[in-house]
């Protein structure tokens, strides 16, 4: 049964790969034809060679020499145009499958939910979008092609060593179980070694892309020493694997070098003697020690091509691994909105990431259209969560959530999230201008409402004042501004996508006191007339908020009004009084939300 079930593994892997050919149906004929051309015309050399050595020189045949000669040119001109159409197109075709092979898994990775990010390295996946790609793309081109060329002439090279003589032929052949059997004893160790080395490649892009990303942070507490022995470490054990790898592949070669090279001696001494006794030619001896890498040359090549292979099917299987992670689907009776209320609604909404531990339980708030409400409570109690199920980034698994009564389960992912503003606090900016990163609220705004934007965010006079404006590179992840222009600039984004609801997960917790202020009046803007969720730990900036809600370990503590909450002398009052009394006194108690 289990053996049943990886053959339908293999099978299907197989059909999948095959289906990337549909599209080049034309190309990969052709480029067959050429391959059949060129082994064909490879076996001209020796039969030629044979019939000038028993016949034209023997007999002083000069036209029939040169006709032959003039020929054999031909033949390699032939070969020469072969080998650039399979070399050529052959890639080509190689590189657009590798292309939509990478179109679709960038497409299936941006249909993916949060959850498979929180268990995938950036590096491990870009490692499979272009090294895995790249070697899937030499085994689709190379594939096939060495298949049907080495197959081709692996037969005709016997036949053609048969027919000049049967005993000798029969002698090159008793050594292809030889071969066959070096080969199959390395192939173990190789595939388990190149498997390992492909996760260690894997690593290493994890590594470097994490390091490089924080190389700001590196500096800073002068730790290139210990970032230098986390990629070491990475880049040793690909080393070693890629060593066991390359170890398995010596003893191969050197084999198979060395069975060949005994197989040539065991036919020469035996072709001597055939020649002396008078049972063989010399052109024909001749002509056969020629054919013999035809035969061997093929079978060695069909065996070494086990890396590449097992590089490609490694890499395709890798591929499909992520191409069968379940997308984010809607429900089938979900549908779009357009521009809701904001009347948001948690019914008895319950919430595990694992399956095991809760982190919300039994949730049940009513937020009405345009009104502030603030979660606080200690890191790790729910908060930010609880307002990721909003925009479905998570699917829930108790309880429902309701926008304008609709459940979300009713409404479509891309609409929903449409009428959704999130600004956090950790600002993610795209490497590009300022006009591209403030488009991104909605990419076909025209220049008139990105400015509009930027003014409503307080960060157009600063754009304005560059010399490139608009077009000015921020850098990547925007590392030439300061975190209050960079949270201006998000604030921008969203004030050009216009949401219904709007999302404020710490969104000031990474500024100091006076920036803080300053991006206060941006946000308190961009809250008027949207039903808004604040998640924050400086409880002066949501004092003003129409509800306060203390959540801890997943469940709702304390909720009323910044005064109720005072009287109560709960969580909140503790947590005011021990964090902000003091900044609200200097302060004047003037922020707002």
């Amino acid at each position: 049964m289990k053996e049943e079930k990886i053959k339908k593994s293999k099978r299907g892997l197989f059909l999948r790969f095959v289906s990337y050919y549909k599209p080049h149906k034309t190309t990969f004929i052709l480029d067959m034809l050429a391959s059949l051309v060129f082994s064909l015309s490879g076996l001209f050399y020796p039969i030629l060679t044979r019939q000038m050595l028993n016949e034209f020189i023997p007999e002083g045949m000069v036209k029939q020499i040169i006709l032959f000669g003039v020929g054999l040119i031909g033949i390699y001109i032939l070969r020469a145009c072969m080998n650039y159409y399979i070399s050529y197109c052959g890639h080509v075709m190689g590189v657009k499958m590798q292309a939509k092979m990478r179109s679709d898994l960038f497409d299936h990775l941006q249909k993916l939910p949060y959850s498979f990010y929180d268990n995938h390295e950036t590096g491990q996946l870009m490692s499979r979008m272009t090294n895995d790609l790249f070697d899937v793309s030499e085994l689709a081109h190379h594939g096939p092609e060495n298949l049907f060329i080495s197959s081709f002439m692996i037969v005709g090279s016997f036949v053609y060593l048969c027919t000049v003589n049967w005993i000798l032929a029969l002698i090159v052949f008793a050594f292809l179980p030889i071969i066959v059997l070096v080969s199959v004893k390395a192939q173990n160790d190789m595939n388990a070694a190149f498997d390992k080395s492909r996760q260690e490649t894997g690593n290493i892009n994890a590594t470097l892309e994490n390091s490089i990303s924080g190389i700001r942070v590196t500096k800073a507490y002068a730790n290139d020493a210990y970032e230098q022995n986390k990629f070491e470490k990475n880049n040793g054990a690909y080393v070693s694997w890629r060593s066991k790898a390359y170890k398995a592949m010596g003893r191969f070669s050197a084999s198979m070098s060395f069975t060949t090279q005994i197989c040539n001696a065991v036919v020469l001494i035996a072709g001597g003697l055939f020649c002396i006794n008078g049972k063989l030619d010399y052109g024909d001896l001749a002509a056969f020690m020629l054919s013999i890498s035809l035969f061997i040359s093929p079978v060695e090549n069909l065996l070494m091509f086990s890396e590449q292979l097992q590089d490609g099917i490694t890499g395709f299987r890798r591929y499909t691994e992520i191409m069968d992670e379940k997308i984010e689907e809607d429900d089938e009776n979900a549908k779009d909105i357009v521009k809701p209320a904001g009347h948001v609604r948690f019914e008895h909404v319950t919430f595990s990431y694992d399956g095991n531990s809760e982190v919300l339980k039994d949730i049940n708030i009513d937020i009405p259209a345009g009104k502030i409400y603030a979660f606080v409570g200690s890191s790790g109690g729910g908060k930010t969560t609880l307002c990721h199920l909003i925009p479905k980034f998570y699917k829930l698994q108790q309880g429902m959530i309701y926008i304008d009564d609709a459940p979300i389960s009713e409404i479509s992912n891309r609409s929903l999230r449409k009428n959704i503003g999130i600004v956090q606090q950790d600002v993610f900016l795209f490497t590009g201008t300022f006009r591209e990163n403030i488009a991104y609220g909605e990419v076909d705004a025209t220049d008139e409402d990105i400015i509009k934007a930027a003014k409503r965010a307080n960060i157009h006079d600063y754009i304005a004042g560059l010399p490139d404006g608009y077009d000015t590179q921020i850098g990547e992840r925007g590392i030439k501004l300061s975190g209050g222009q960079k949270q201006r600039l998000s604030i921008a984004r969203v004030f050009l996508k216009d949401p219904s609801i709007l999302i404020l997960d710490e969104a000031t917790s990474a500024l100091d006191n006076a920036t803080e202020l300053a991006v206060q009046k941006s946000l308190f803007d961009l809250c008027k007339g949207r039903t808004t969720l604040i998640v924050a730990h400086r409880l002066s900036t949501i004092k003003n908020a129409d509800e306060i809600i203390v959540v801890e370990d997943g469940t709702i503590k304390e909720r009323g009004t910044h005064e109720q909450l005072l009287k109560a002398g709960g969580s909140y009052k503790t947590l005011y009084e021990a964090q902000y009394k003091e900044y609200d006194e200097e302060a004047g108690g003037n922020e707002k939300a």
